[in-house]
């Protein structure tokens, strides 16, 4: 019983920090009354710009956390360019459940960018599955860039 009152209140804390989290982040623009976030070259200015990396292989966290931040995330325009990384056990989760491959469809279909690691989906066998899905499956070390140029960065 023990057990189950600590992973319930695990549970709390990660809905409450996500909530937290978002709810800062939600009134960014409103805040920092941004009207056009691109430098004088055309190009988005890196802190416009999220990378969240996925590597749980846990479905409530996906449908929970992940999916829905990211989904919100492009519907709400709390950032300018998203790009949802599948890395890890993810891959795995994804590639073998039917919701959760309708909600990346409608995470995709709002225009999140959806990349997955090779190297990864390579491991679990489900490279192939996930290009189907629509994600690009290539290796990540672009994750480095993501850092260096100044992109936000979630992981999950």
């Amino acid at each position: 019983m023990r057990n189950k009152s600590i992973s319930i209140n695990v549970w709390v804390v990660l809905i409450f920090c996500a909530c937290i989290f978002v709810t800062a982040f939600g009134f960014r623009n409103i805040n920092n009354n941004v009207i056009n976030s691109e430098n004088q070259e055309g190009q988005l200015k890196p802190e416009d710009r999220l990378a969240i990396i996925w590597t749980s292989g846990d479905k409530e966290v996906a449908t929970h956390m992940v999916f829905m931040y990211t989904f919100n995330s492009k519907k709400y325009k709390w950032w300018d360019d998203i790009t949802l990384v599948v890395w890890g056990p993810s891959a795995k989760l994804l590639a073998e459940d039917k919701d959760l491959q309708d909600y990346i469809k409608r995470i995709k279909d709002a225009g999140v960018t959806l990349k997955a690691c090779k190297g990864c989906a390579d491991m679990y066998g489900v490279s192939d599955k996930l290009t189907e899905l629509g994600l690009e499956v290539k290796y990540m070390g672009e994750i480095t860039d993501y850092i260096k140029e100044g992109r936000n960065v979630l992981t999950f």
